[in-house]
């Protein structure tokens, strides 16, 4: 760990019922890491991750980012400090334009207060048109502005991948969380995924955690590896001496560990 500390988790769990789905995790970020979270089905990957978000409370350890402790916090406020998240199954509001569905994370970081907008003051409709100005902006990255009238739910799924994270970027966070961003993708797709999260990590000073099955774009991308098993991390490291540990390849069971 470093002076530049933005995420830690010391001996943090959780338990439901009589179930320990996780148990003394240790883990952290420094800002500007592009670290993986990786582990058979079932090892508790995504119980960490809401557990880092905010969506579940842990039972046991202590979570802090950015120097402030962040247990017990909603999802709404871990998300004000600058932790944002996308998810497994793709969240998008699907009945919305893609171009909604980023000015709608733009309404967590807008300037002008709730009052300008009930009584529809010239600060509002200001705001409201930096809000679109800065939502194209986003599309544009992504390679989205020309959707940027289609629903949703019409669009590819690459691109509806795409547009999540760039949703979840719109809230300007510090820290982002990509929970298996590959999931459904063919080879193409994922190597573009691959030079986007680099890109994007670069473009917007970002540290990333992220959770993926696909050990090509894990190896490819991540300077950082931790592994969990049954709820348990059993190795953190390099890509190098994770590829190379005994435990590791014994927790997949055959499962490709190598690029």
């Amino acid at each position: 760990m470093t002076g530049n500390l933005l995420l830690n988790a010391e001996n943090v769990g959780i338990q439901f019922g009589g179930l320990k789905a996780v148990q003394k995790v240790n883990m952290y970020l420094n800002k500007g890491e592009l670290i993986g979270l990786i582990g058979p089905n079932g090892a508790g990957k995504t119980t960490t991750f809401n557990m880092l978000t905010g969506v579940y409370e842990p039972t046991e350890g202590e979570i802090s980012f950015d120097g402030k402790k962040i247990n017990g916090m909603q999802p709404y406020q871990v998300t004000k400090l600058g932790m944002s998240r996308t998810f497994q199954n793709i969240r998008l509001f699907k009945d919305m334009t893609v171009l909604d569905n980023v000015k709608v994370a733009n309404h967590q970081v807008a300037k002008h207060s709730i009052i300008s907008s009930i009584l529809r003051l010239p600060s509002h409709f200001k705001g409201e048109a930096e809000m679109e100005r800065q939502s194209i902006e986003f599309l544009k990255i992504f390679g989205l502005d020309v959707y940027k009238d289609e629903l949703a739910k019409n669009l590819p799924y690459g691109m509806q991948r795409r547009l999540e994270i760039a949703r979840a970027l719109a809230g300007k966070p510090k820290l982002l969380l990509l929970d298996e961003p590959a999931a459904g993708m063919n080879p193409q797709e994922t190597h573009d995924l691959m030079e986007l999260i680099a890109f994007i990590r670069k473009e917007f000073d970002l540290t990333i955690l992220l959770i993926e099955h696909d050990m090509h774009l894990v190896m490819g991308i991540c300077e950082r590896i931790y592994v969990l098993d049954h709820g348990q991390l059993i190795a953190d490291g390099t890509p190098e001496a994770i590829r190379n540990n005994p435990k590791v390849i014994e927790a997949y069971l055959g499962e490709e560990v190598s690029e």
